[in-house]
């Protein structure tokens, strides 16, 4: 099974920007499709971006569209979201999550559709 680890998170202030990455490891990268979600104090976990095996097409949710990129490189087995324009309503503990199967249309945001998941990062944005 493949290994995820995630790096990047720390304190932003708001309008500032942050770059996650999240290093895999344990099998072939490029088989994974690759997903963000996060999760904010006593919130439930939701669906932030993600992104198919070639880096061809990316998912974004609808409350970080135009601010955030997801994107991949597969040479170095480590998928990125880059958060620009940061709000405070985007802290959260960041995990990245990876499947084999290819989710269905709306399936992208679904957590329980990725069976590998990392430890998670906090982001903070301060006002």
């Amino acid at each position: 099974q493949v290994q995820l680890v995630e790096s990047g998170g720390g304190l932003g202030q708001a309008g500032g920007s942050l770059r996650l990455a999240c290093a895999a490891s344990g099998r072939t990268f490029s088989n994974y499709y690759m997903g963000w979600f996060r999760q904010a104090p006593g919130k439930d976990r939701e669906f932030v971006a993600a992104i198919d095996r070639s880096g061809g097409s990316t998912f974004y949710a609808d409350s970080v569209k135009g601010r955030f990129t997801i994107s991949r490189d597969n040479a170095k087995s480590t998928v990125y979201l880059q958060m620009n324009s940061l709000e405070p309503e985007d802290t959260a503990v960041y995990y990245c999550a990876a499947d084999l199967v290819r989710p269905l249309v709306k399936g992208w945001s679904v957590a329980s559709n990725y069976a590998y998941w990392g430890q998670g990062t906090q982001v903070t944005v301060s006002s």
